[in-house]
């Protein structure tokens, strides 16, 4: 479950930023690409919460990460919303950033990740 989990917010972020590149280049496509954007965006919870299920005991690290996750989701989306809008992403861009380096270096340091940290 862990291989489906990385697979799945990868092509999740990877979709994300195909999404700001067709916003900014103002293309008719951006609705199709949102939307299969959004349906990443549960198989990427539904993933995350089935390897939440697996765990046999759940430190609070792992509820850290599980909120940390649910944060870069939500600032994806505080990002394509404020750039729909016209209005300035930067303090979007700054939560992501974040979010995304707490999610995956807690990801990576605990024991269902992989041995880097």
């Amino acid at each position: 479950m862990t291989h489906a989990h990385i697979t799945s917010w990868l092509i999740t972020i990877l979709l994300f930023l195909i999404v700001v590149s067709l916003q900014r280049s103002g293309s008719a496509k951006v609705k199709i690409a949102q939307m299969v954007l959004r349906l990443f965006y549960i198989f990427t919870i539904i993933t995350g919460l089935l390897l939440l299920h697996s765990i046999a005991s759940i430190s609070i690290l792992y509820i850290v990460k599980t909120i940390a996750g649910l944060w870069v989701i939500g600032a994806m989306e505080m990002v394509l919303v404020n750039m729909k809008k016209g209005k300035s992403a930067k303090a979007a861009w700054i939560q992501w950033i974040i979010a995304f380096a707490l999610a995956l270096f807690l990801g990576l340091s605990l024991p269902l990740g992989f041995d880097i940290f």
